[in-house]
């Protein structure tokens, strides 16, 4: 008699997902709607430099519609998370998808940087509720034993969709009117609305909307995120300050939401190791390949004296082998140990980190592209299982409670290497070894935690 396929021990249940052909279609709905939001929400990216001189604003000042974006979709993921649960996942996917696709289309008409800036919000808004459910909804749409494979192929839509932007971005703002950049996507969201039918079915559970967490956790996020941004931008004891602020916000946080059924800020699932240390793995990882982005553009271009266009080109090894790596990596987490993979993954970064760290100052183009290439292998081997772990281990119910970690995990590591580059440039340790170093010892606390995780004996 055949044996099935041992996997790893990472799921609570074993739910058989949509049956086909609805999931294919449940599949290429979402993954429009991840690459819109991932596409729509970086092209703006590029183009700031035009928006700048076409609005008559300063370099610094037009930052904020980047920084504006972020800040609200960190603030709004977990107290959107609870709703979804609410009034169902699929429901508060679409609503999303359409608020954010009528705020770009908006844009087209921003004549100013302050409407800009409102209508950056207004996507940031959609964004989050979209955001914050689909990994619940995706947990819904594969089979338990297939849920790794789905995030992998997911990790490829995001990756390829950050790729994609920047060039899409930088034609637009060379042959057409920079507001084009805002509506580019919108075919992406047409799609996935058509097909969002076969999204899995929308279920309601039975509970009250927090109104006072909610609005918590939002000022909480709002204060630390804006403490960290306002102290690398020229105010660090109005930073510190905030900071502070938000810390002492968020013991208070943690301290109203203990034995809540359902609370807003899910302690409740931070408190499972499998959980917790799977969100601060996945947040030190972040910070380090966030880290490893920022800061080596300006190790190659300003310390040595390559051009623009061929920097661009030597980073892009590090997407491409992450489009390769990741949806293998999804595959292999449906059979293999979370732990496993991931501290193979974190030795693997770690030792692409180092050899970057080391690169001499004539280093060939090929010998940087293979060490950016090498450490991807490294991440991509990391980020699927670590995920799966995330999600598949949460109760069924709080599916989209977990979702909000992860996303906003992945967003705090982002906006936490932003600080973390900014600091070392303004003083002086941004171009050298220091960065890498830095990256090193983040991916080591990485595969602390699932080590840790695994002698808990919460995972698989």
């Amino acid at each position: 008699m055949s044996v099935p396929p041992k996997t790893s021990r990472t799921l609570q249940d074993d739910h058989p997902g949509l049956p086909m052909p609805r999931r294919a279609f449940a599949i290429v709905a979402i993954s429009f709607g991840t690459a819109l939001l991932v596409l729509d929400g970086t092209i703006a990216n590029v183009a700031l430099p035009t928006i700048a001189a076409n609005l008559c604003v300063s370099n610094a000042a037009v930052t904020n519609v980047v920084t504006v974006y972020q800040l609200v979709l960190v603030m709004l993921l977990l107290p959107f998370s609870s709703l979804g649960d609410r009034v169902g996942h699929r429901r508060l996917y679409q609503a999303g998808q359409v608020l954010f696709m009528l705020a770009s289309a908006a844009c087209f008409f921003a004549s100013n940087l302050p409407l800009l800036l409102v209508l950056r919000a207004l996507q940031a808004i959609g964004a989050a509720m979209a955001l914050s459910v689909s990994a619940g909804i995706m947990r819904q749409i594969y089979p338990s034993a297939r849920l790794g494979t789905g995030l992998g192929v997911n990790s490829v839509i995001v990756a390829s969709s950050s790729a994609l932007a920047p060039t899409l971005g930088g034609w637009i703002v060379g042959h057409v009117d920079w507001h084009w950049v805002f509506v580019a996507a919108a075919p992406l969201a047409v799609v996935s609305l058509m097909l969002g039918q076969a999204l899995p079915d929308p279920v309601r559970q039975d509970r009250k909307t927090d109104w006072t967490s909610s609005v918590w956790s939002a000022v909480t996020m709002l204060l630390i995120i804006g403490g960290l941004q306002v102290g690398t931008h020229g105010n660090p004891m109005l930073g510190i300050a905030l900071g502070l602020a938000g810390v002492a916000s968020l013991l208070s946080l943690v301290r109203r939401e203990r034995g809540r059924p359902a609370p807003v800020l899910p302690v409740d699932l931070l408190a499972k190791p499998a959980i917790g240390l799977s969100a601060l793995a996945g947040m030190a990882s972040f910070i380090a390949a966030g880290t490893l982005m920022l800061s080596l553009p300006f190790r190659l271009q300003v310390g040595m004296g390559l051009e623009p266009e061929t920097v661009g080109m030597l980073l892009l090894p590090f997407p491409l082998t992450m489009l390769v790596v990741s949806p293998l990596s999804g595959w292999l987490s449906d059979r293999i140990a979370a732990t496993k993979l991931g501290v193979t993954g974190m030795g693997i970064a770690i030792a692409g980190l180092l050899l970057i760290a080391t690169m001499p100052q004539e280093a060939s183009h090929a010998g940087i592209a293979a060490r950016l290439a090498f450490t991807a292998v490294g991440f991509g081997l990391f980020f699927a299982p670590n995920t799966r772990l995330l999600i598949g281990r949460s109760p069924r119910e709080r599916a989209a409670a977990a979702g909000g970690v992860q996303s906003t995990a992945r967003l705090l590591g982002q906006t936490l290497a932003a600080v973390v580059v900014g600091i070392l440039l303004a003083s002086d340790l941004g171009m050298g070894p220091v960065p890498m170093l830095l990256a090193c010892a983040l991916a080591v606390v990485a595969a602390l935690c699932s080590v840790t995780r695994y002698r808990l004996r919460d995972a698989g």
